[in-house]
């Protein structure tokens, strides 16, 4: 039905953003696999720091991806301070309140968004934007290809701390048992903030591969975040091993979807998938049986 090269290509287009999503999802199953929680403002999130990469290269002229020590150091920062002054005291210590704090977080900012910034979607221009590369017969935007690389960078980065340093050893206590934890000394409140901290790093890491090629409006996260919940289904709630394979998944499923059904349709086999996991086997590609 289509040439081999067009399909090739469409798998390479699939495997580059499949690396974005996986990044977007690893910063979800971090708060997830810790506080056993879906951080509903994720999506929402990720659209402030869409937002602070737009308004670094408009009106300083930073290169969105030279902005990325400003703007992930600042995305910690917010996640660390959303979740000791607001989350952490606006819960009470309930999981419920906290799903309900992270859903009115994210309203709170989308309209925000919507407020200052109106509907409009934004766009920045680049010396690169519609550079291509050759990879064997198919043509690849360079922008993609940077953010391929960028988001093996940084998982690979946030899989070595949470296996190789102190902080990443505290997270995984935590994540196992809270009160021995704190029993052993371990600032439980500290390691909460920590993971939404770097969970919302993870998105603007991703906010500085994305733009380039991508858009914001106060709307972007809503999309992103659902394909981030269904990778983190796909792959295994808490696992950073399915999230990025399930990223990779999603993301080649949704390509050959847009070759196939067309571009509207792309994200049909997405959805089929989700279906599919929580049907079968709920515990995702990588979870452990209940």
């Amino acid at each position: 039905m289509f040439d081999s090269s067009i399909l090739f290509a469409s798998l390479l287009n699939g495997i580059t953003t499949g690396a974005v999503y996986a990044l977007i999802a690893l910063g979800l199953t971090l708060i997830y696999g810790v506080l056993h929680i879906i951080n509903f403002a994720h999506g929402a999130s990720l659209m402030v720091a869409l937002y602070a990469v737009y308004f670094l290269k408009e009106h300083a002229g930073i290169d969105p991806y030279l902005a990325f020590p400003v703007v992930v150091p600042a995305m910690f920062a917010l996640g660390y301070g959303l979740q000791r002054g607001i989350i952490n005291r606006a819960s009470h210590g309930k999981d419920e309140n906290i799903l309900l704090v992270t859903l009115g977080l994210s309203i709170m900012l989308e309209n925000l968004a919507l407020l200052f910034f109106k509907s409009d979607t934004r766009t920045i221009e680049t010396t690169y934007t519609l550079t291509t590369v050759a990879i064997g017969p198919a043509m690849i935007a360079l922008p993609k290809l940077v953010a391929f690389v960028g988001a093996l960078v940084v998982s690979g980065l946030l899989v070595w701390m949470m296996r190789a340093t102190d902080l990443g050893s505290a997270i995984r206590a935590v994540a196992k048992e809270k009160q021995g934890a704190r029993l052993m000394g371990i600032d439980v409140d500290h390691v909460y903030a920590m993971c939404f901290g770097i969970g919302l790093a993870c998105l603007g890491a991703a906010a500085c591969f994305l733009l380039p090629a991508y858009y914001v409006n106060p709307m972007v996260g809503s999309g992103f975040v659902l394909v981030a919940f269904t990778i983190v289904v796909l792959g295994g709630m808490g696992s950073f091993e399915g999230a990025f394979v399930g990223g990779l998944l999603i993301g080649v499923v949704e390509s050959l979807g847009g070759l196939y059904l067309g571009e509207s349709l792309g994200q049909v086999g997405i959805f089929v998938i989700f279906i599919a996991v929580l049907l079968f086997r709920p515990q995702g590609l990588f979870g452990a049986r209940a």
